[in-house]
């Protein structure tokens, strides 16, 4: 979906940005549910996928917030293929050394295959 912008000069412009996401991949750890500060429940696990020439991998990061995909990734098991819905976010938190990040797939949907 677009999204329409104004610049100072009146210009309209459109903001043609997606942020979606389908992987597929094996669950390389189980999920653990989190509370956060805030109260807000999160499900975080990881997910391994095998690069497109074959020679490596990589893993990422899960967040499941909504209760439904809390849900189902609870229920996974290690080596179990899933595919993932959803979209990337970077998450801040200060942590002991300052202010801390990483990227996280945050899923909307997780379908074992």
């Amino acid at each position: 979906m677009a999204t329409s912008l104004k610049k100072d000069s009146g210009e309209e412009l459109v903001d043609n940005t997606v942020n979606s996401v389908l992987i597929r991949g094996r669950v390389s750890s189980a999920g653990i549910e989190k509370t956060l500060p805030s109260e807000d429940r999160v499900v975080e696990f990881r997910v391994v996928l095998t690069r497109e020439n074959r020679t490596g991998v990589d893993v990422l990061d899960i967040g499941a917030w909504n209760s439904k995909a809390r849900k189902r990734a609870l229920s996974l098991k290690i080596d179990e293929w899933v595919e993932i819905e959803g979209s990337i976010h970077r998450r801040f938190w200060k942590g002991p050394q300052g202010l801390a990040s990483r990227w996280q797939i945050e899923a909307s949907d997780i379908t074992r295959i």
